[in-house]
């Protein structure tokens, strides 16, 4: 139905499946994952969970408030909001005293609460990962965009991995929008979609493939839509 939790990326491996195929395979630590706040239509205009992730050092005061208020001791560092708009039927907000959860099928979670792999996937769900792409700083078209570059002989020594024409001559007159040129590379929000679940843990989830970032990169873990 829906699931959701924050990881980082630990391990790239390989693992033989049971036709022996070989398939690559990421591992996502997600130790430190609590439920923070819950946004409803009726008091926020739309419908999300509020995830904290992983120790920090330097919390923010806001954050700091809105972790007390949650009763988490724990100082956490990163926050994201995961939406329920497209679920909003299938789910129940709740209460237990004092304390605001929802209510998933079968799992019940409250403000406060830590989430583990365990309470929202299984083997075999397929799950779509984001994160941020490594930065490769300012690179030219034929790393980013991987032109071929200009003939190696004729007289062209200099031009092997230039461009080449940019843009026409009086009509138009200037270089169009969206032009593939030099430029900063990385550092792009990246979506990994449909990678299957292969083992869940109580700190750690396995899928398949591989995702974006960097070794201990941030990473947003949800079931996928299709």
């Amino acid at each position: 139905m829906f699931g959701f939790i924050l990881g980082t990326k630990s391990v790239q491996d390989q693992r033989f499946s049971e036709t022996g195929d070989l398939t690559p395979v990421t591992h996502i630590t997600t130790s430190l994952c609590y439920l923070v706040d819950i946004k409803t239509q009726e008091r926020d205009g739309y419908n999300a969970l509020v995830i904290g992730f992983r120790q920090g050092k330097n919390i923010a005061k806001p954050q700091q408030g809105l972790l007390k208020k949650a009763g988490i001791t724990t100082p956490l560092r990163f926050f994201r909001e995961f939406r329920l708009d497209h679920i909003a039927p299938f789910i129940e907000f709740v209460e237990e005293g004092k304390k605001r959860g929802i209510k998933m099928s079968e799992t019940q979670l409250f403000i406060g609460d830590e989430i583990k792999p365990s309470m929202m996937f299984a083997h075999g769900d397929v799950v779509d990962v984001s994160g941020t792409s490594k930065g490769k700083g300012f690179q030219g078209v034929v790393r980013r965009h991987g032109f071929a570059g200009g003939p190696r002989t004729h007289g062209q020594s200099d031009r092997e991995r230039a461009p080449g024409s940019i843009g026409s001559g009086t009509t138009p007159g200037r270089v169009k929008k969206g032009m593939r040129m030099a430029g900063r590379m990385g550092g792009n929000r990246i979506t990994v979609q449909g990678l299957t679940v292969q083992e869940v843990a109580d700190d750690e989830i396995v899928v398949t493939g591989l995702v974006a970032g960097h070794k201990g990169a941030l990473l947003e873990v949800r079931k996928s839509k299709i």
